[in-house]
């Protein structure tokens, strides 16, 4: 993997001159200096409740009925970011101070369904409060992230209060990624290629350093890296990364997750719940092999090793 050294980071131009090395820094820790995003998606409390963390027939590991789980695993693991709300990282971001952190301002539960009521997630928190956090904790809160919901009725909502959003957080040197699903009545098919595509455009639009997806099919319906392409393409200097999905075999995850960087052209990826539903060893090597591909630009086999506790992988450089 290319390491990327400070003059190789496209700056964007509402990043005021006295915050680009604050950009700089925080894109290059994100990315680990591969320009890769490997995200650690921790955000799935609010968005599906208790369903990730606790099944009673005993599928999910012990330790992740409590949230201490999410940050030992972050901790202890090969990551870019671990992503989760403010309010979390608030209350144990104290005893995992060395994580890299991307706070996620809106959220919403899957209680209210498209039935009863379009798509709508608001911010709950604001930029200042994230500098505020900051400030008084140290913690090395690299940027921030908010969901869109293109296709709702609510959708111009969404999409104002994240382009304040992401200019207030350029202000501060501060990276950023959008969400990006669209969902509502309007919308006929979420997983389009054609509309994932639009809506990468869309994040791009709203200058976004990032947006996540969830990875689409092609017209025949078959979920290939190849139809992750156009969407790739659209997002421009845009990273588009896509979300994990469902519980997988870590060789189906790691072959799909090989495919959509190298032939899907996705700059790094978003996993959550197939990572924090393992035990925390386990959790720790998964995460690891996910870095491995995605940070250290190894193939399948070598992850798999890593995976099966047969081989290490540690990046050691950071800013």
């Amino acid at each position: 993997m290319t390491k990327l050294y400070r003059n190789d980071i496209k700056v964007p131009c509402d990043v005021p001159e006295s915050h680009v090395d604050n950009y700089v820094d925080n894109y290059l820790r994100a990315t680990r200096s591969t320009g890769r995003l490997m995200m650690f998606a921790g955000d799935q409390k609010i968005e599906h409740l208790n369903d990730d963390f606790y099944d009673p027939n005993g599928k999910i590991a012990a330790e992740d009925h409590c949230p201490n789980h999410l940050f030992s695993i972050a901790s202890q693991s090969t990551i870019g970011v671990f992503a989760a709300q403010l309010g979390l990282i608030s209350q144990y971001g104290k005893d995992f101070p060395h994580i890299n952190y991307l706070v996620k301002l809106n959220s919403k539960s899957n209680l209210i369904s498209l039935d009863q009521h379009e798509p709508l997630s608001q911010a709950l928190w604001n930029i200042e409060d994230v500098i505020n956090l900051q400030a008084t904790s140290h913690l090395n809160i690299v940027g921030i992230g908010y969901t869109i919901y293109l296709g709702s009725e609510h959708e111009t909502q969404m999409l104002a209060e994240a382009a304040r959003l992401i200019k207030d957080a350029h202000r501060y040197g501060l990276l950023t990624c959008i969400w990006m699903y669209p969902r509502g009545k309007a919308v006929s098919d979420e997983k389009n290629a054609h509309l994932t595509a639009g809506a990468a455009g869309v994040a791009v639009c709203l200058g976004a350093d990032f947006v996540k997806v969830n990875m689409p099919h092609d017209d025949e319906g078959h979920y290939t890296a190849r139809a992750l392409q156009e969407a790739a393409w659209a997002g421009g200097r845009t990273g588009v990364i896509c979300a994990g999905g469902g519980s997988k075999s870590a060789a189906d995850f790691l072959q799909q997750l090989h495919d959509q960087i190298h032939i899907g052209g996705a700059r790094g990826n978003a996993t959550g719940r197939n990572i924090h539903q393992r035990s925390l060893d386990e959790a720790v090597r998964f995460c690891n092999a996910i870095s491995a591909l995605t940070l250290g630009d190894r193939d399948v086999d070598f992850a798999l090793r890593v995976y099966q506790g047969q081989e290490d992988f540690i990046l050691t450089e950071d800013v």
